[in-house]
């Protein structure tokens, strides 16, 4: 008996949990496809080796076009009553996308000096927003969120102050400004790259202004009076320079390569490089994951736009040589 897993949606639909189930696989004993495949591949069977060639070729070039490389496709045979239920206190925790939808910019927060901004201070023309729904006084989730961020950051070339902008807002109208203003020394430290303290805000502000953000970048959470702490999802969000929702990104580490094209994308190309243009047509957001995943058609277009490239290229270096050649022979026969 082997165990096959399957990923099974939570009731509320705002998230996914593993869930085996077992069922009995065919032993394929000594002949197993493995086998096959590297007896196929062997030096000595050169058929073989062209039929297997062609036909991993063709299965590639026969992939539906935008179909992403990434988590299997959720199982047709899952039985509904494996779903397993929320605990109450985590019934309606989580995020919600809301991909393309405005947030409004004239909401007031203050920040760590204790000024009163509006949203709209931190959004110029050409540069994205990351955005960090968090709490200052979380014990434990908040700070890997903030800490992943961070450590993510060192990994893109792109700063913050320059490139992007950083805005962690908390959604705990306790929070105060002294707090925030702690709060950004310690990842700065962690951050560790000088001249972009200009770049990371933490702001703070009370109940009307944090849920209307909350509840525009579809960020829900809950209060547990027992222990004075909230029940929260983790995640941050990229927004375009006119404060629409661009990419979620979900959990405590982010990797690099996804939160950098995730802002070149929001920035609509106006940071980044020729190779970042070069990874987006090859590489596809995909909102139920929060990452990017391998576009399989654009893959095998770039890949034979390569190919015929590099054989044009030694064609016309033949092709010279071959033309010079005759010349000097036409000479010397002259």
């Amino acid at each position: 008996m082997r165990t096959l897993h399957s990923l099974q949606p939570l009731p509320n639909g705002r998230g996914s949990v593993w869930v085996g189930r077992r069922k009995r696989l065919p032993h394929l004993g000594s002949r197993c496809l493995a086998c096959l495949v590297g007896r196929a591949l062997s030096p000595a069977n050169h058929s073989a080796r062209a039929v297997v060639l062609a036909l991993c070729l063709a299965s590639a070039a026969f992939a539906q076009p935008g179909q992403l490389l990434g988590p299997a496709q959720q199982s047709r045979m899952q039985d509904s009553n494996l779903r397993p239920a929320l605990p109450g206190a985590l019934q309606g925790v989580g995020i919600d996308q809301r991909l393309d939808q405005q947030v409004s910019l004239d909401l007031m927060f203050k920040d760590e000096a204790g000024r009163d901004v509006p949203l709209s201070s931190f959004f110029h023309r050409g540069k994205p927003v990351i955005l960090a729904p968090v709490y200052y006084r979380c014990p434990m989730l908040c700070t890997q969120i903030l800490n992943g961020l961070a450590s993510s950051l060192k990994a893109v070339s792109l700063d913050p102050g320059k490139d992007f902008e950083i805005v962690a807002v908390s959604f705990d109208p306790k929070d105060t400004p002294e707090t925030a203003a702690a709060k950004k020394q310690m990842y700065m430290r962690r951050y560790g790259r000088p001249g972009t303290a200009n770049g990371w805000h933490l702001l703070t502000g009370d109940q009307a202004n944090i849920t209307a953000l909350m509840d525009a970048v579809g960020y829900h959470y809950k209060y547990d009076a027992a222990t004075e702490q909230f029940a929260h999802a983790s995640g941050i969000m990229v927004l375009t320079p006119e404060g629409r929702l661009s990419r979620y990104f979900y959990g405590v580490e982010y990797a690099p390569v996804d939160v950098r094209l995730g802002l070149v994308e929001a920035s609509q190309n106006k940071i980044g490089s020729a190779v970042d243009q070069i990874l987006l047509f090859c590489y596809h957001y995909d909102p139920a994951t929060g990452k990017y995943g391998a576009i399989v058609m654009n893959m095998v277009r770039f890949a034979g736009a390569t190919f015929t490239l590099v054989c044009g290229v030694f064609l016309f270096i033949f092709l010279r040589r071959d033309l010079r050649r005759d010349r000097r022979i036409l000479r010397r026969v002259g």
